[in-house]
């Protein structure tokens, strides 16, 4: 899963990127409106976290664009304003949930994945495709209850096939899903990692669908491709 995160405090952004890395995922991160706006509207993120009280294009309107631009993605408000209009304006403007400085990274690592897992429809930070679970909670997953060792980029991109179990991802949505802005996206390491995972996880648990991507399976379920 990729995040962004556009925060004006650049020790705060430090912390906060490192702090979702550890958890999982994939982090861009922006200093400013315009930057943050930029990035939101060219990349596409599975949310982002938002200050208001931002230089050159403050939060409510940065979120105005976006979703004016019929960008959908999960946007939680990070500020230190806590007056209930603040709230009122944030959350008309399109934000899905709203967290007052100062706050423990924890519960913003929850609200985050809530709203991560509920835009693709999962209930729970556990998902179970038969004997396998991927934890996004803990940022792991097992087989027949055995944890898997697995690298940061193996681990997001299993978490992502497993959110978006049965349907077919191609490599340019992994590529654009698993690896932020400054890494060498190249399509060609999916082929890699997906080697990597079936080493790990069971050959016939990812399906290759010929000429358009990749599939999460149960292979007690699943008929060849």
């Amino acid at each position: 899963m990729r995040i962004l995160i556009v925060e004006d405090d650049p020790d705060l952004s430090r912390q906060l990127t490192e702090v979702f890395k550890d958890a999982g995922y994939a982090v861009d991160a922006a200093l400013d409106g315009e930057e943050g706006h930029f990035l939101g509207d060219t990349e596409p993120y599975d949310a982002v976290v938002l200050d208001l009280g931002l230089p050159l294009i403050d939060g409510v309107s940065v979120l105005q664009k976006w979703r004016s631009d019929g960008k959908t993605f999960p946007v939680i408000i990070l500020t230190a304003r806590d007056q209930w209009s603040e709230k009122v304006a944030g959350f008309d403007a399109g934000a899905d949930d709203y967290l007052t400085k100062p706050f423990h990274t924890e519960e913003l690592l929850a609200r985050l994945r809530a709203l991560v897992r509920r835009a693709a429809g999962h209930s729970t930070d556990t998902i179970e495709i038969g004997d396998l679970l991927v934890d996004n909670r803990a940022a792991r997953a097992f087989v027949d209850g055995s944890p898997i060792k697995l690298t940061s980029h193996e681990f997001r991109l299993i978490s992502y096939l497993a959110m978006h179990r049965g349907r077919v991802i191609s490599r340019t949505e992994l590529v654009e899903h698993i690896y932020d802005q400054d890494f060498d996206r190249d399509s060609n390491t999916i082929e890699v990692f997906v080697g990597r995972l079936r080493r790990k996880i069971g050959t016939d648990r990812i399906e290759t669908v010929r000429g358009l991507g990749y599939r999460l399976v149960d292979p007690a379920n699943s008929q060849a491709s």
